[in-house]
Parts: C-alpha cells; sequence; structure tokens
C-alpha cells in the first residue's frame, strides 16, 4: 500500500484526523526531515533539531486516491501559515508533505497549485523527498485516544467531516458553460448556472420517494440520499444533510433582501438552492432546500452500472 507524510502542526491533532478518513490504514506520529537523528520530543520542541511534527500515512489508493486525501488534508490546516497551526508555533509546527514515491510529485504539485487558485495568500506547505523519519515516543502515538480531553489544535467540526468524506472529486469534471446551454434544459440552465429558482410544488422531485441519490445534473457528483430526504411542506426537495459534507460549498447570499445560506455543488460551481437552520432537529437541524432543476435522481437498482456502487452501503 502506498505511503505518504503529512506534517500539519501537532501531531496529536493531526494524526487523529486523518484516522478518521475512510481508506487510511495506518498512522504513525514521528519526526521528519530534521538535522539529528533519533530525536526526543524535548529535543524537538527545544534544540532546534529542524524535524517537523508528522504523521506517517499508509492508505488503500484505491478508496483514497492520492488527490483526494491531500484535499482532506488541506482542510485541516492553515496552509498559508509559516511555521505555525493553531496555538502552536515553531519550525517542528510547519506543514509540509514529504513523498517517498517519486511519481507521487507531479500529484503533490497539481494539489499543491489548484490549493493556491483558492488562496489569497501564498500556500507555505512545503513539498519535499521524505529524508528522515524516525517515530515518536509510544505515549504520543495515538495521544488522543489515550488522552480524550487533550490538546487538540483541530476542531472537532474537521474530525466529523473528514469521517463522512467519501465522494473522490477527482471522478467528475465541469463542463464549460457552452457544453452546459447544449445539454440542460433551459430551466436547468437557470438555476445551476444563473442562480434562479424553480416554482415550488410543480417541479420534478418535491415529493418524489423512490429510494437511490441525488447527484449534480451538470457533473454527476454525488450529492444527497433519499435516506436524508424529507417533507418540510415547501415545495422544494429538503434533505437534513449531504452525502458527503464536503460535496456542497456554502456561500452568504443577500439577495432579494434577505439573508440566506447559498449552496453550491463542489466540482460544478453550480447553485443548488439554499440551507436553513428550521430541518428536524433530531437529524442535526437543517433544512438543505434544493432545486429539483439541478438534481438528476439515480435509482438504487441502477447505482452500480451509473458509476456509483461504491455508494449502496449507505443504505444499509
Amino acid at each position: 500500500m502506498p505511503e505518504i507524510y503529512l506534517a500539519g502542526g501537532c501531531f496529536w491533532g493531526m494524526e487523529k484526523y486523518l484516522r478518521s478518513i475512510r481508506g487510511v490504514l495506518s498512522t504513525e506520529v514521528g519526526y521528519a526531515n530534521g538535522r539529528t537523528e533519533n530525536p526526543s520530543y524535548e529535543e524537538v520542541c527545544r534544540s532546534d533539531t529542524g524535524h517537523a511534527e508528522t504523521v506517517k500515512v499508509i492508505y488503500n489508493a484505491e478508496i483514497l486516491p492520492l488527490p483526494f486525501l491531500l484535499e482532506l488534508y488541506f482542510d485541516a490546516v492553515d496552509p498559508t501559515s509559516v511555521n505555525r497551526q493553531g496555538g502552536d508555533a515553531g519550525t517542528q509546527y510547519r506543514t509540509g508533505i514529504y513523498y517517498v514515491d517519486e511519481s507521487d510529485l507531479p500529484v503533490i504539485r497539481r494539489a499543491i497549485e489548484n490549493l493556491q487558485k483558492r488562496c489569497d495568500k501564498p500556500v507555505a506547505i512545503e513539498v519535499k523527498p521524505l529524508s528522515n523519519f524516525y517515530p515518536a515516543e509510544e505515549y504520543h502515538q495515538r495521544y488522543l485516544d489515550k488522552n480524550p480531553g487533550g490538546y487538540c489544535h483541530i476542531g472537532p467540526d474537521k474530525f466529523k467531516k473528514a469521517a463522512a468524506a467519501r465522494v473522490d472529486p477527482g471522478r467528475y469534471e465541469a463542463p464549460d458553460r457552452d457544453k452546459l446551454r447544449e445539454s440542460l434544459s433551459e430551466m436547468q440552465y437557470a438555476v445551476t448556472q444563473l442562480s434562479a429558482t424553480e416554482p415550488p410544488f410543480g417541479n420534478e422531485f418535491w415529493d418524489h420517494k423512490e429510494e437511490g441519490i441525488y447527484v449534480d445534473v451538470t457533473t454527476g457528483e454525488p450529492l444527497f440520499s433519499s435516506r436524508d430526504k424529507f417533507d418540510s411542506g415547501c415545495g422544494w426537495p429538503s434533505f437534513t444533510k449531504p452525502i458527503d459534507p464536503f460535496t456542497v460549498q456554502e456561500n452568504p447570499d443577500f439577495s432579494h433582501g434577505m439573508i440566506r445560506t447559498e449552496v453550491k455543488s463542489r466540482v460544478g460551481n453550480a447553485h443548488l438552492g439554499h440551507v436553513f437552520d428550521d430541518g428536524p432537529r433530531d437529524k442535526g437541524g437543517l433544512r438543505y432546500c434544493i432545486n429539483s432543476a439541478a438534481l438528476r435522481f439515480i435509482p438504487k437498482k441502477d447505482m452500480e452500472k451509473e458509476g456509483y456502487g461504491y455508494l449502496l452501503d449507505i443504505f444499509d
């Protein structure tokens, strides 16, 4: 199985975060790319050894391709911060991606380039071959499992989000607007590209009850499941949560004299609808109010042949 070494601040929290990701097989914390041999934790913190607190990650590339893993890693760090993550400062807390397979380098570079497009400041994540790695003392391994109340610079919401990640964005591609204008109906184009809203109750899926998944009509990226659909009475399809929290992006929306939160698809950047906090309390309290025109439905019985077989276990 492939391995990669990821540094992102205190390795206690970074290890727990990475271990929560589906497809990560094992983790080990240690000290990487420093100037001394077999350093202790105290030496790394106080003696300027040059090591970074790092997590060795062995993963299943069929479930978790490297670009997908890196996208999840980016979500857990401040990628533009130099030698600081959370409340921890020093070179040992720098961010870094250290590779052992030379073929990983172009993949990592592309991931960094894509990340830079989303950042206002230069990305500070160093990318280097792994020159050395020394496992940390045993008490550091799975530290937060041994000490549930221990210090962690990564918020608990990040752990939940990473654990729910299951849709690899690399599987899907956004067509340009000219192609969409040809392939989509007038309503689908107006909703997804111009942020229009379709009429309530007269749309395709508002009272649809068949078992299956709803995907982005522009890219095919899976967005919502029938298991999370409920009748909110609003006249549009309503869901308590997305299949994968990373597949939807939320933006403030101040149009029409209201303050709302817009929901867009990740890969397609298509307008989907809005999310409100008046959903079922026992299921998180959210209501994703989505335009039918932004969705395509895949029945459960057709998911395998349509390329969504990897999501069938959500119906177990």
